[in-house]
């Protein structure tokens, strides 16, 4: 089948299942796949660009021993290390991002899951934000239980974002002390919450494509409302820190094949954008239709969020928020 034919498909109502020969993808034209990802991105979600920005929360120290992280106790970098901010640093940072015309701002806290009195003031700060701004909130906690969701949903947050990471099979290669069936159980907490769900990934870990095909179809089968795509940028004195970086394409054939596996889906650039030509511009016209904006770790970096709107605009995409409308 031709993939442009597969795109028509898509938009008339076929959906991609794990039973479907997906060898398509990693066969056809790069052009002809990024073509018809765009098409499919521009009747699913239109021209909107949905941005978010996040500010690190809690930094290093996590007990988890994913191979790509920074601030897990088990490497060996040069990450910040604090407790939970100040929610006047917190508050300052959301307003910011919403004097900016960020869709959303969230909180991500390194460990496994924020607890007790740090899991206090997150929910302090988010009702202090929902109550003095307008934008969106989303949050990124780790392995939370029902209670907890329901909490940070109370007090105003609409999405929560936690990753699988990578394939089921590959999992166990990028992380042994908590599994992929974890994740899976978490991301169903969080739509028994009623709560949006972000989770996407990391690719350029060392897995196969068929790997990257198979983490598209399991968030397919979850129903995920945003799917972030990491490519590795890999880090001094993690164990990944020797990995090649990956090229331009393949970061660009991922991104397709995720928008026809998902087509209603927000698929967001994440971490390895200076991979990508203009930062990302190239991602946006195959499939892409979400980002990553500002600093992207701590702090809020407005001539970079001004800089992507102007990227944007050049590709006639919308970057106006709900609250701004």
């Amino acid at each position: 089948m031709n993939i442009l034919t597969l795109a028509r498909e898509i938009i008339d109502g076929r959906r991609i299942t794990r039973d479907d020969d997906l060898s398509i993808f990693l066969t056809c034209d790069l052009k002809e796949l990024c073509e018809g990802a765009d098409k499919i991105r521009a009747h699913f979600k239109g021209d909107k660009v949905d941005l978010c920005s996040i500010i690190n929360g809690r930094s290093g120290r996590c007990p988890e021993n994913c191979k790509f992280c920074a601030q897990s106790a088990h490497n060996h970098t040069d990450c910040d290390v604090y407790d939970f901010l100040p929610e006047e640093k917190i508050l300052e940072a959301c307003k910011a991002n919403e004097s900016e015309g960020v869709d959303r701002f969230s909180i991500v806290t390194a460990g496994r899951a924020l607890t007790g009195e740090e899991f206090e003031k997150a929910i302090h700060a988010y009702e202090t934000m929902n109550r003095e701004c307008k934008i969106d909130l989303c949050a990124s906690m780790g392995f939370l239980n029902e209670e907890q969701l329901h909490r940070l949903h109370e007090a105003g947050v609409k999405s929560y974002h936690h990753n699988i990471e990578t394939s089921k099979r590959n999992f166990p290669n990028i992380c042994t002390t908590h599994t992929y069936e974890e994740k899976i159980e978490t991301l169903k907490k969080v739509k028994a919450e009623g709560m949006s769900v972000c989770s996407g990934g990391i690719i350029g870990m060392g897995e196969t494509w068929e790997d990257r095909l198979d983490m598209a179809v399991s968030l397919a089968e979850v129903g995920v409302n945003s799917i972030p795509i990491n490519a590795l940028m890999p880090i001094p004195g993690t164990a990944l820190e020797g990995m090649e970086q990956l090229t331009e394409n393949d970061i660009l054939r991922t991104i397709a094949f995720f928008r026809y596996i998902n087509p209603e889906t927000n698929i967001r650039l994440a971490a390895g954008r200076a991979l990508l030509t203009e930062d990302g511009k190239t991602a946006f016209q195959s499939g892409a239709s979400a980002t990553i904006t500002g600093n992207m770790l701590t702090t809020v970096s407005c001539a970079t969020i001004r800089s992507d709107k102007e990227m944007l605009a050049s590709l006639g995409r919308d970057t106006v928020p709900k609250y701004l409308q």
